[in-house]
């Protein structure tokens, strides 16, 4: 999985958790080295957790890219900023789910999980 996380210290707990749960994490501190990220991947990332403001991108156009280079990618977005409308357009651009700042990172698990499985179902 990638994660894309400019808040370092986020990255670095969101990242141990998901590890310490079996997963291999890849990261991204802002949407440039994402993008490369994804085009670079031999294999598309099973699911790309995806902040929603970074340094370099504040609205939904890092999802459209992901979308179009990694189609089969789930996207799980992170955001403090999550109006119903922003909601609502991520999910119509295909993202799994929107999750609110601040989160406890255990319950990261499962929505990642769930968002993998629904792509391979």
């Amino acid at each position: 999985m990638l994660l894309v996380e400019d808040e370092p210290l986020i990255r670095w707990a969101v990242a141990e958790t998901l590890t310490d749960a079996g997963h291999a994490v890849r990261e991204a501190p802002d949407a440039a080295t994402a993008l490369r990220a994804v085009g670079q991947a031999s294999e598309p990332f099973d699911v790309v957790l995806l902040d929603f403001r970074l340094p370099d991108s504040d609205d939904l156009s890092l999802v459209e890219g992901i979308r179009q280079r990694a189609p089969a990618s789930a996207i799980v977005m992170m955001t403090a900023y999550g109006t119903p409308q922003m909601v609502d357009a991520a999910k119509g651009l295909g993202v799994y789910e929107v999750i609110a700042k601040p989160f406890d990172v255990r319950v990261l698990e499962d929505v990642i999980v769930k968002a993998h499985q629904s792509k391979t179902n």
